[in-house]
């Protein structure tokens, strides 16, 4: 029977700091210290919640009458409403939100009672999934680079081409390949999945209306980049008007703060009447939505699975993977930053673009009123 590993407070503190820096994937980190990806996230929380803290004793007092008023509160309500409140937290989640709510730590329920609480079978709370396979990340390559020239490609479609290549695959990895990838074929379907309630959902504004200016219409989206262990996400912001990058973000997870601040220091220079994004949890969050409201912006979503409602960031992603990414082999985060900033200074200053009559985007926007930033800037979460 194996037993379970404990760390001091130093190691946990090495751990969060280098998920913090992010200089290695989640992966890499989870393969150097034998540490569930789920618990270096929640390590690298705490210690993000916790620096402020060093630099302020008026947050010290309050924590601290904040904790004796949560023992007197814990004495007074009783296991029962502690589970209550526990229970709260369980509606509209999938499994991986119910595991990431996991505190062992916590002073009142034992891992075993909160898997119990939230519905979450324990074997699943402990699983750790398989890093991919070389032959895997071989598939996934040509998978992507095609999806990327033919984004209508299904998983049948994608089955035949891969076979066609003297691949012997079934569409059971395929599918399998495609929901590690966020992979999903553009074209019309049935509305097959609820919005969830607590995020407010935004009408899509722009069907058929012609965009005649700069600071019209911004959009954003979020793509992979793939690394030999792991992967990194990048973040982008596009004025459609002139096609010129306002801002980028690469992060090695998906937490909605590297796209906050990416957006919060793009409209320090310019601003947008509308920004258009889709219905991922990163632009849906309530910090996402109020910066934008704040700013006076209008927002439009996506319809749920329609990419070609945010056009002009998918061919972005299309131009930036065949134009760069594959052609650079790259190892490791700090390369991938190198590269990505690399075009996008390209793409901005220097990329002719047939439909801005072969000027480059960033000589549209300057033409037409808009700051010039030309060093993008860079957030790496």
């Amino acid at each position: 029977m194996t037993t379970k590993k404990s760390y001091t407070a130093a190691e946990k503190a090495k751990i969060a700091l280098e998920a913090a820096k992010g200089q290695s994937t989640i992966n890499e980190i989870t393969q150097r210290f034998g540490v569930h990806s789920t618990q270096i996230l929640r390590w690298k929380k705490q210690l993000l919640e916790k620096l402020p803290e060093l630099f302020s004793d008026t947050q010290k007092r309050k924590d601290t009458e904040h904790q004796k008023l949560v023992e007197q509160l814990y004495q007074q309500i009783g296991q029962l409403s502690v589970e209550r409140d526990f229970l709260k937290k369980k509606l509209n989640c999938s499994i991986e939100e119910k595991r990431n709510m996991i505190n062992q730590q916590h002073p009142e329920l034992t891992v075993s009672r909160q898997c119990e609480l939230l519905e979450l079978p324990r074997a699943s709370y402990y699983y750790e999934k398989k890093p991919m396979s070389d032959y895997n990340r071989y598939l996934s390559t040509l998978i992507d680079e095609e999806f990327a020239r033919h984004p209508f490609l299904g998983t049948r479609r994608m089955r035949e081409y891969l076979i066609s290549l003297g691949h012997k695959v079934n569409r059971k990895r395929v599918i399998n390949l495609y929901q590690e990838l966020d992979l999903e074929a553009v074209f019309p379907k049935k509305n097959l999945s609820k919005a969830n309630p607590e995020h407010k959902k935004y009408p899509y504004l722009l069907r058929n209306v012609p965009i005649t200016h700069i600071n019209h219409v911004w959009s954003t989206d979020i793509t992979y980049l793939r690394l030999p262990s792991g992967f990194v996400y990048l973040m982008t912001i596009i004025d459609w008007y002139s096609r010129y990058i306002l801002g980028w973000a690469i992060s090695t997870t998906l937490e909605a703060q590297f796209c906050i601040e990416a957006v919060a220091l793009a409209l320090q220079h310019n601003g947008t009447d509308i920004f258009n994004v889709d219905q991922g949890a990163q632009f849906t969050c309530q910090d996402f939505v109020n910066l934008l409201l704040k700013a006076g912006i209008k927002i439009s979503m996506d319809g749920k699975g329609r990419a070609l409602d945010n056009i002009y960031i998918e061919r972005f992603w299309r131009s930036i993977k065949h134009e760069w990414i594959y052609l650079h082999s790259v190892t490791t985060v700090n390369e991938m930053i190198r590269i990505v900033k690399e075009y996008m200074h390209y793409y901005n200053f220097q990329r002719p673009h047939q439909s801005l009559n072969y000027q480059t985007p960033a000589q549209v926007y300057e033409h037409n009123g808009g700051i010039i930033v030309p060093d993008n800037t860079i957030i790496l979460n």
